[in-house]
């Protein structure tokens, strides 16, 4: 799309991006830099939304494959410009729906996805060369991704035409979340597997998403989010530099995940101090040249732990805000949550009010009109120097402690994240801080509840039944020759996900090869913290 003019109300033009010039009275202070220029402190494109405005995503998955591509072929016909897939817990921990650990959970807060066959029928009618797939995917995300490559193969789709993100970010598990399955270095290892193997077969996928928005959720504060994240980021660049690979061949695909919050500055401020943090830790430290590897492209949601069970409507304005404070930081790509979330999985409406919430931003609103719009607020540049010399300090200890995996064995971060979020909780609870509708203006008898999504407790007995016919109609010898292929590699240093996507191909289950690896690397038993 052309950079066309764009006027305001009243008829005069934005200029693309403004700087002390234009000024009517300028003291003169720091110079800015320009938007698309290292260290991309104003955002990481000369243009940001002039030319096109960010990805809309909406986070969605339930139940079985059928229901949530019924869900994504809604969203899409809504004007969703990309999909981001949720996978329900024993999928993220790497068990199949029918082990004993996943009763109860199958299908509850995500897609169940047990076998190829489960993907085919997630993305069954939607071209994957026509569209971008985010997963919310950590701990077996390398399987979740190879699925994702055997079903565009059998679309016909070449790999190399293949557009989206896996998060892959095992490190934030061990720090505020918890779904890994074995110990930090052999996680590290599999990602590391993960960028030399999509460097080679899949160039155009981003192969983690590096991610605070766990964090932030956990109760992390935005200068602790933004610097277990980035010191996150140096553990994976580290030790995919330490396994002989080039910094520039692997860092453009890798991307950040952050959450909105409703203090929109000191959001706005985050994510600018972040961009310029990065492009000096990438420049500097690992001595990246590429300036494609000096970006921090990031894709932000909406704060989920901000919404409220009570009042639930309030939750359209609280997103609203967060939603702005996103896309005024120049996010690349955004998940606006539902306002039912608090209660349920959203219906078919609440997401389509969440998606209407950024087209509106989009389209009715004058934000896409510049770049930076914020730039130069004494306010919002104290906020971004601020968060930048707070966030180097977290980083120093970290670095101090060894670095982020020796942190987290540790529990340096999530012990930090814990004390946050206790001084965050008696904030509330003495009323010093207000949530609306909780300790301030509530109502003596809440309005009638909205509709929620149900999830029928029935799926998983359909779940057992296709893996079922899945292992009658498989070659089983071919199956138990390929899962040994694993095996070896997981005792050496080859490539883990070339035997694993033959497993995969053979029609092995997720949890048949992780079991493999689980028997290899053994499992995690993280320390108490606080």
């Amino acid at each position: 799309m052309a950079d066309a003019e764009q006027l305001t109300i009243s008829g005069f033009p934005f200029e693309p991006v403004y700087g002390p010039d234009h000024l009517v009275d300028f003291d003169a202070g720091a110079q800015l830099g320009e938007p698309g220029v290292y260290p991309y402190t104003r955002g990481i494109y000369p243009t940001m939304y002039r030319g096109r405005v960010w990805t809309m995503r909406q986070y969605a998955g339930m139940s079985t494959a059928q229901e949530s591509n019924r869900r994504y072929k809604y969203l899409l016909d809504q004007g969703t410009t990309g999909l981001s897939v949720a996978f329900d817990l024993p999928t993220q921990m790497g068990y199949d729906s029918s082990a004993d650990l996943a009763a109860g959970e199958v299908g509850k807060v995500g897609v169940a996805i047990d076998t190829v066959e489960d993907m085919q029928a997630l993305f069954d009618g939607i071209p994957l060369d026509q569209v971008s797939t985010s997963m919310t995917i950590n701990a077996p995300a390398s399987l979740l991704l190879l699925m994702y490559e055997i079903v565009g193969e059998e679309q016909g789709v070449a790999p190399e035409k293949l557009r989206g993100t896996i998060q892959n970010d095992v490190l934030k598990e061990y720090i505020a979340r918890g779904t890994y399955i074995s110990p930090p270095a052999p996680s590290l290892r599999i990602i590391s597997d993960t960028f030399a193997y999509c460097a080679e077969h899949l160039p155009n996928f981003n192969t983690i998403s590096i991610s605070g928005y766990h964090m932030g959720e956990a109760g992390a504060t935005p200068v602790q989010e933004v610097a277990f994240t980035l010191a996150d980021g140096i553990a994976y660049v580290q030790a995919a530099v330490d396994a002989g690979l080039d910094v520039d061949a692997f860092a453009p695909r890798l991307s950040f995940f952050f959450v909105a919050r409703s203090t929109l500055l000191e959001e706005v401020a985050k994510f600018r101090a972040a961009r310029r943090l990065w492009a000096r830790i990438m420049r500097d430290r690992f001595g990246a040249t590429d300036p494609k590897s000096q970006m921090l492209r990031f894709h932000t949601q909406t704060a989920g732990v901000q919404l409220t069970a009570q009042q639930p409507e309030v939750n359209l304005v609280r997103v609203t805000v967060q939603a702005l404070a996103a896309t005024l930081g120049g996010t690349q790509s955004l998940h606006t949550n539902s306002f039912d979330e608090a209660l349920a999985l959203p219906t078919e409406k609440s997401a389509r009010l969440a998606l209407r919430t950024q087209q509106v931003l989009a389209h009715e609103t004058d934000v896409p009109a510049s770049v930076d719009p914020l730039a130069g607020s004494y306010l919002i540049e104290s906020l971004t120097d601020r968060i930048e010399q707070e966030v180097q300090a977290e980083i120093d200890t970290i670095d101090d402690l060894g670095g982020a995996v020796p942190a987290i064995e540790e529990g340096y971060q999530k012990g930090e994240i814990e004390r946050a979020a206790y001084e965050l909780a008696k904030e509330i609870d003495r009323g010093d801080r207000i949530v609306v509708g909780v300790n301030r203006f509530p109502l003596e008898s809440e309005d009638v509840q909205p509709e929620l999504q149900r999830i029928d407790e029935t799926i998983r007995d359909g779940q057992i039944a296709r893996i079922e016919a899945v292992k009658r109609d498989r070659d089983q010898a071919a199956v138990d020759v390929a899962l040994e292929d694993v095996r070896r590699a997981a005792a050496s240093q080859d490539n883990l996900l070339v035997p694993m996507r033959e497993a995969l191909k053979r029609r092995a289950t997720l949890q048949e090869v992780c079991d493999v690896l689980r028997d290899e690397f053994g499992g995690y038993t993280p320390r108490d913290s606080f």
